[in-house]
């Protein structure tokens, strides 16, 4: 009986030797050596939305071609549809930014606007062109989402001077401090400035009809955790073939999509 006392002694002795030969091994957590698996961040995708229920602009196609040109320089997912069946909390859940492009009327059901609501709220982009403000007029979160709502525009498209505000937003990075160009002029139901950070001004003093005084014509706002930009260019067909103007809304759609990363 002895020796078995003193066999197992000797076990154990030489279980713990090896430990206190190197006492910093021991401070080694066992699961150093067993990188903790992440999930991978979903790859940036766009929804293009240009549903119109009011008047429908034939520039459309062109401003889809050019977002998907966009998408396509940036390796982005875009998917363009005017099905408001897509607007579910599920399907946006893997989106960056929603795009609605010169949409107007009334297009969403009561789901549809409470799941764009809390994808916005929740951290999402949005990103607005031209009658993106002639939509959803009964709506109040679209209206604060937007940041102002159409009221009227003078007959017809006119050369104007756009003054940029903000020369160092993505959207507006490289544009002429004095930007002339081309297109339909919206006059809004109120001006928005005080409520948003205006990246663009348009100056009346170059063009018939405009009615505001202070004008802006760019801006964006943040929504609770969401990112909200808006541009009220957009009208002509001939806009989406423009360079500055491509820039400008390659610029506001990578920042409301949280990828502003400065590479144009």
């Amino acid at each position: 009986m002895p020796d078995r006392k003193v066999a197992l002694g000797l076990a154990a002795l030489l279980l713990i030797l090896p430990g206190c030969a190197n006492p910093g091994d021991g401070a080694k957590p066992t699961h150093a050596q067993s990188p903790v698996a992440r999930t991978p961040s979903p790859p940036p995708s766009l929804l293009l939305f240009t549903k119109t229920a009011g008047f429908r602009h034939d520039s459309i196609p062109a401003g889809i071609a050019a977002v998907k040109m966009i998408a396509d320089k940036h390796r982005i997912e875009l998917t363009a549809t005017e099905d408001p069946a897509v607007i579910t909390d599920a399907r946006l859940s893997a989106i960056s930014a929603v795009i609605f492009l010169n949409t107007s009327g009334d297009l969403l059901n009561d789901e549809q606007q409470g799941a764009l609501e809390r994808f916005v709220r929740a951290g999402g982009g949005f990103a607005g062109i031209h009658a993106a403000a002639d939509t959803e007029h009964d709506w109040p979160f679209y209206g604060e989402l937007v940041g102002a709502r159409f009221a009227n525009h003078p007959p017809g498209i006119h050369r104007a001077t756009v003054r940029v505000e903000d020369p160092l937003h993505p959207s507006t990075l490289g544009l002429p401090e004095t930007w002339e160009r081309i297109d339909e002029w919206y006059n809004f139901a109120s001006n928005p400035r005080a409520g948003v950070h205006v990246l663009a001004n348009l100056d009346e003093s170059t063009y018939s009809g405009g009615s505001m005084g202070d004008h802006p014509i760019a801006w964006l706002h943040n929504v609770d955790a969401g990112r909200s930009w808006y541009t009220a260019g957009g009208h002509t067909q001939e806009s989406y073939a423009e360079p500055a103007f491509l820039d400008h809304i390659e610029g506001g759609i990578l920042w409301a999509a949280g990828l502003d990363s400065g590479q144009r």
